[in-house]
């Protein structure tokens, strides 16, 4: 990492793409010469991996993962990330912006995320595969209206049959009960307005019920009350700065949200263990 940069880069689907979208088969030899994969950087469109064989080590928000034969990941446009390695693989990469992504699988991208990597069943792969394959078709096809209209249907077919899988691990929406419903409602809430806002109240305020009742349906769903959440998503955005950026601890406070410093530093420390300083100085070890 560069300690030199003074933010998590971001990388945009309008430098990289004026599709909306893009589809490729990915070998080793491409993916270590596509340097800005290695460093630690966010995306503002959507990205799958559907690996075919061979091994990915890739890092997720401080969490590492070693993807090992036929399995599917999903990364969201908030999550810093970078490949650590890969050894053998064959691997397919969609990345997809929200503008062209279909509304039902946005929205449920946004309720369920974050994810990991699951493995794919034999069965399961064939399908996928066949579906790149039409995809990669309407990629390489002709540059006409019909043709990009087909290539958005198919990539989100694609995209359909991998929330399809992240679903069926998941507790179908029909069986969730009523403090269940809210912790989703609350969780979508959270990660759009973590920055804005800080307080239990806030959230209940935009579910219409009371803060009381929002807390005891999130301890009764997840064994933790509305500010542990609340506070884990801050500290996890104030971790991602103090590791991907040289911003100051003062700069990092300001920017999500809290004009009281010594406040943020407390809450920090509470959080995590440690200082924000010895959060970023053992991590730049």
């Amino acid at each position: 990492m560069s300690k030199s940069k003074p933010s998590i880069p971001l990388k945009t689907m309008s430098d990289e793409f004026e599709r909306g979208m893009y589809i490729a088969k990915v070998s080793v030899e491409e993916l270590a010469s596509y340097e800005p994969a290695m460093h630690a950087h966010r995306d503002d469109y959507h990205c799958f991996f559907i690996q075919e064989e061979g091994t990915t080590s890739i890092e997720i928000d401080f969490q590492k993962y070693c993807i090992t034969g036929p399995a599917i990941a999903y990364i969201h446009p908030n999550q810093v990330h970078r490949m650590l390695a890969a050894q053998d693989l064959n691997v397919n990469v969609l990345i997809i912006s929200n503008e062209s992504l279909h509304v039902e699988w946005l929205n449920i991208l946004q309720e369920i995320a974050p994810v990991t990597p699951l493995k794919l069943a034999p069965q399961d792969l064939i399908l996928f595969k066949e579906t790149v394959t039409l995809c990669l078709k309407f990629w390489d096809g002709k540059p006409e209206q019909l043709f990009k209209s087909i290539l958005r249907d198919s990539c989100n077919a694609l995209v359909g049959l991998i929330t399809a899988q992240y679903l069926g691990q998941a507790k179908p929406k029909t069986k969730l009960n009523r403090s269940e419903v809210i912790t989703s409602i609350f969780r979508t809430l959270l990660e759009q307005d973590f920055i804005q806002s800080k307080s239990p109240a806030a959230y209940a305020e935009k579910l219409n019920i009371s803060p009381v009742y929002l807390n005891e349906c999130l301890k009764k769903a997840t064994g933790y009350p509305v500010s542990y959440h609340i506070q884990q998503r801050i500290i996890l955005e104030a971790k991602r700065l103090l590791y991907h950026s040289n911003r100051s601890v003062k700069e990092i406070s300001a920017e999500l949200g809290y004009d009281d410093y010594p406040y943020f530093s407390r809450l920090f420390t509470k959080v995590v263990g440690m200082s924000a300083l010895s959060f970023r100085s053992k991590n730049l070890d």
